[in-house]
């Protein structure tokens, strides 16, 4: 199994980024035996992948990261980089390569303060590796200062520098940035595709495939959850009952409650799972006795921590929140479809009954004013307004429709 397996649906860009990491190989192999480089390389410092949820730009982006630091002996008898099985490829796929550095947003932002070390570490020479990677998973969500330090970093990279950036489109990355990558769009994988990993790699039953990769529309991750996860599957069938219980005042009130709700447990069980781990080890880290006192002048890095946990359960809650607003969608446009007589496949079809029954009852028109509500629910958590209060407004235009 290569590196390249895990890209689904993305058999171009997959041979992009293997041609360019073959080219990297004979980079390094150059210099080490004092010989010229070749002339002539798909090789560059900085990429740039994008492309809708659930497409696999951190996949892609780590699976090249992997195969930069393949340490396979095949490569001496022609094989090519990103093995899969050999330690480097093993330790950037499972993030504990020491040159391969990820960054990702843990609140609404990545500060400068979190870009800081990496970006000081991106100026220097691999410890152990063949590169230093430097991958960013949500380069969108840069800050002005965090933008403002990449950028220098991608202007003028040490030799043996590549950064990774990961964002949904060109136009979420600065100009100034994207000007210096080499960009690579993935797409949307086929539902079939998707389906035919699910079978392959997790096992699970064809049918049971099939259908949680309609529900999802070709997104990797949640199909793959959705598959796995029994939790997963009763919140997403809680979701979908959301448009019939709208139809008072007070059933779309408790609604709202109940969906912001599910989004907070989520954000608490992750708590529970890493922040009293994180915390102890830290303690530990900073020389604390088991249950004892902090050493004096160690509070601040604590209390880091500690904001750090905050952010990211606020950023867990909101995740838990875009997917039911994409389950949600997909519910209406399945809606729409039936009013339009469109011959495109449901996603939905385990709510077919309540698709047809609400297509039976209502127009068009309403159908398309409850997206735009579920699309302005989006963008009022984006301008972080209190959840339960665009969730309360999302569900009352649902039952104004």
């Amino acid at each position: 199994m290569t590196v390249w397996d895990d890209l689904v649906g993305q058999e171009r860009v997959s041979e992009q980024i293997a041609a360019a990491a073959r080219d990297a190989d004979a980079f390094v192999t150059a210099a080490a035996s004092d010989a010229p480089p070749p002339e002539a390389s798909r090789m560059t410092h900085a990429w740039l992948f994008t492309g809708p949820p659930g497409a696999g730009r951190n996949q892609a982006a780590r699976a090249f990261a992997a195969a930069l630091q393949c340490v396979s002996p095949d490569r001496a008898l022609g094989g090519a980089p990103g093995c899969g099985f050999c330690d480097g490829c093993h330790t950037a796929l499972v993030g504990t390569h020491a040159d391969v550095s990820t960054v990702a947003a843990v609140g609404a932002e990545i500060l400068v303060k979190d870009m800081r070390d990496t970006v000081r570490k991106s100026f220097t020479a691999p410890a152990n590796g063949r590169w230093q990677v430097i991958l960013v998973e949500d380069a969108e969500r840069l800050n002005e200062k965090s933008a403002n330090a990449v950028l220098k970093a991608v202007e003028e990279p040490a030799p043996r520098t590549v950064w990774l950036l990961c964002a949904p489109s060109v136009e979420d990355v600065l100009p100034t940035i994207r000007s210096r990558c080499r960009h690579l769009v993935l797409s949307t994988p086929s539902v079939e595709a998707v389906a035919d990993m699910l079978v392959r790699r997790e096992g699970i039953e064809p049918d049971v495939a099939a259908s949680v990769a309609r529900a999802t529309q070709g997104h990797v991750d949640r199909a793959r959850r959705l598959a796995t996860d029994p939790a997963a599957r009763a919140r997403r069938a809680s979701v979908l009952k959301l448009p019939q219980r709208v139809e008072e005042v007070g059933g779309a009130l408790r609604a709202a409650q109940e969906l912001v709700d599910a989004a907070a447990e989520d954000a608490k069980q992750l708590a529970e799972e890493m922040d009293g781990k994180e915390t102890e080890d830290l303690k530990a880290a900073l020389g604390a006795a088991q249950g004892g006192r902090l050493p004096r002048g160690t509070a601040g890095v604590v209390k880091d921590l500690e904001d750090m946990q905050k952010r990211r359960r606020t950023r867990t809650q909101r995740d838990s929140l875009d997917v039911a607003l994409a389950d949600l969608t997909s519910f209406y446009r399945d809606v729409l479809a039936l009013q339009l007589g469109s011959r495109i496949a449901l996603a939905n079809t385990d709510a077919e009954d309540a698709l047809e029954r609400l297509a039976r009852g209502s127009t068009p028109e309403s159908t398309l004013r409850r997206i735009e509500a579920i699309a302005a629910c989006g963008e009022a958590l984006d301008r972080n307004v209190a959840p339960l209060l665009a969730v309360e407004a999302m569900t009352m235009a649902l039952r104004a429709g």
